[in-house]
């Protein structure tokens, strides 16, 4: 069973506490994107086999969504952060680099 700790309130919650909300920093296309920028946010996801990072909403707690880093292999889950949080913490990007050698934010995100 997956354990979040909700950055919020503090709560280590078992994911039956919590709702899945898929995945996390995704770019959302308001009105004016096109039909393929529109699709592509619908229906486009990551599956990764690994880090992985998810939004999740404390439910049964606070009520508040808040973002989750996890591999999706061993279930370990490397932190919790804000949902306004555009990039996971250094804190957090530390501790899968350390288990994860050569992974990096910028790699994982797209950026060059």
């Amino acid at each position: 069973m997956l354990i979040f700790t909700c950055p919020y309130c503090g709560v280590a919650a078992e994911e039956t506490e919590l709702a899945a909300g898929g995945e996390a920093h995704l770019k959302r296309f308001g009105p004016g994107s096109s039909d393929a920028e529109l699709e592509g946010y619908l229906f486009t996801r990551e599956n990764p086999k690994g880090v992985h990072f998810e939004r999740w909403r404390h439910v049964n707690g606070c009520g508040k969504w808040f973002l989750a880093a996890r591999d999706t292999v061993t279930l370990e889950v490397f932190g919790t952060y804000p949902a306004q949080t555009t990039e996971p913490p250094k804190h957090i990007a530390d501790a899968i680099s350390a288990k994860r050698p050569g992974w990096s934010w910028r790699n994982f995100s797209g950026e060059a």
